[in-house]
C-alpha cells in the first residue's frame, strides 16, 4: 500500500512539472540516424557521390519532393551525413562514406556514435544521461522539456527518435528492468579541463570557494584511493571544497561528531556506493534524513539500494581505458546539477505525505 502510494505521487508529480506549457524550437534531427542514410546512400550508389540537388535525391530514391522529405533532409544535415558544397547542392559527408563505406570493422559503429554527437539536443541528452540508467519515460519527458528546451509537444516524438537513434548506434544495455545510456566517450581531459556540459552548468549554478561536497566512501584501498584520484578532482573541477571525513575533518570530537558536522555544513554530497559498506549507507542515511542532495556512484547496479534506485545514479566501469577521465567529468557534472536540481537527488521518503 505504501508503496502504491508512492508511485502514485511520483507520477502525479510528473504529470503536474508536465502539464506546464514550454516553449522552444525543436531543434533535433526529427528521424533516427539510421533512417536519414538512405540519401547519401543513394547518391553514392546512383551519382558516385558527386554533389546533386535535393529533387534529384528524391528521384533516386523514387519519392516526391515534398516537405516531409525536405525534413529529412534536414535530419542528414543535423547528423552530419550531408554536407552543402553549393547553393543548392547536397553530397555525401566523409562521415557518411565512413558508415556506408567501412574500411574496417569498427568504421560504421563508431561512424553512427559520431552522427549521434552531432546531433543538436539529441548529442546533449545523450552527454546527460551517459553512464547511467534512463528514468521512467514520464520524467525522461520532463527532462528534456525543462533542461534541453524541446517543445512540450514534441516530447514524445524526441523520446522517440532519441532512443532508436541509441539503439541503432548501440549505445544502450538493459539492466534488468532499466535501460542505461553507455559512456563511449574517448575525451582524455585534464582535470581542470571544463566539458562543455560543466562550463554551461557553470553559468546556472553558483558556488562558492567555501561551498563544501562531502564524500562518503571507503576508506580501504583500491575504493579509498578514489578521494585523490576521482572525487578530489572531479568536486574542485565543479568549484566546491572537497571533504572527506578521516582526511579532511580536523578535531577532538569523535569521528562521528565529524562525520556528522561535515555532512550538515555540506552543499552537496557524493556517496560511493560500490562494495555495500556499512558505514557508507549510514552516512548516507543521515544525509538523506537531512533531505541533502547527494550524488550516487557505483561500479555494480546490485549495490544500489532499491530503494535508491529512482534517483541518478552514476555508474562506471573500471575496465574501461577512460574511466577515470569519464568519472572525473560526470562527478562534476552531477555535482552542479545535483544543486541545480535538487528533485533528482534528494530520497523521497515513501511514508512523505501519508497520513
Amino acid at each position: 500500500m505504501v508503496k502504491e502510494k508512492a508511485t502514485a505521487k511520483k507520477k502525479a508529480t510528473a504529470k503536474k512539472k508536465s502539464a506546464a506549457p514550454k516553449t522552444g524550437v525543436a531543434k533535433y534531427p526529427r528521424h533516427s540516424v539510421k533512417k536519414v542514410l538512405r540519401i547519401p546512400e543513394a547518391i553514392l550508389d546512383q551519382n558516385a557521390g558527386n554533389h546533386c540537388s535535393s529533387p534529384d535525391t528524391a528521384a533516386y530514391l523514387g519519392v516526391g519532393h515534398s516537405g516531409p522529405y525536405q525534413m529529412e533532409v534536414s535530419s542528414a544535415k543535423k547528423y552530419g551525413l550531408l554536407e552543402v558544397p553549393a547553393e543548392g547542392k547536397v553530397q555525401p559527408s566523409e562521415l557518411a562514406k565512413k558508415i556506408l563505406r567501412p574500411q574496417s570493422d569498427a568504421d560504421e559503429l563508431q561512424g553512427l556514435r559520431e552522427a549521434i554527437m552531432n546531433a543538436p539536443q539529441v548529442s546533449e541528452v545523450y552527454k546527460h544521461y551517459r553512464g547511467e540508467n534512463l528514468p521512467d519515460p514520464e520524467f525522461f519527458k520532463n527532462t528534456v522539456v525543462d533542461k534541453y528546451s524541446v517543445p512540450l509537444e514534441k516530447a514524445d516524438e524526441f523520446s522517440e527518435i532519441f532512443l532508436k537513434s541509441l539503439e541503432e548506434a548501440e549505445l544502450l544495455s538493459e539492466h534488468g528492468s532499466k535501460t542505461r545510456v553507455l559512456d563511449v566517450t574517448e575525451e582524455d581531459s585534464s582535470p581542470s579541463e571544463k566539458t562543455d556540459a560543466l562550463k554551461k552548468l557553470g553559468k546556472k549554478v553558483k558556488v562558492s570557494a567555501t561551498d563544501s561536497c562531502f564524500v562518503m566512501q571507503p576508506f580501504s584501498a583500491p575504493l579509498g584511493e578514489y578521494y585523490e584520484k576521482i572525487y578530489r578532482p572531479a568536486i574542485e573541477k565543479a568549484g566546491l571544497k572537497p571533504v572527506r571525513a578521516d582526511a579532511d575533518i580536523f578535531g577532538t570530537g569523535k569521528i562521528i561528531d565529524q562525520v556528522w558536522r561535515g555532512i550538515t555544513e555540506a552543499k552537496v554530497l557524493v556517496a560511493e556506493l560500490t562494495s555495500r559498506n556499512p558505514n557508507v549507507f549510514y552516512e548516507l542515511g543521515l544525509a538523506h534524513a537531512l533531505e541533502k542532495p547527494v550524488v550516487l556512484v557505483s561500479s555494480s547496479e546490485e549495490d544500489v539500494p532499491f530503494d535508491l534506485q529512482h534517483i541518478r545514479v552514476i555508474y562506471y566501469d573500471v575496465n574501461d581505458p577512460f574511466w577515470g577521465n569519464k568519472l572525473i567529468d560526470k562527478v562534476a557534472e552531477n555535482v552542479l546539477s545535483a544543486i541545480e536540481n535538487p528533485e533528482e537527488a534528494v530520497f523521497q521518503s515513501v511514508f512523505e505525505g501519508d497520513s
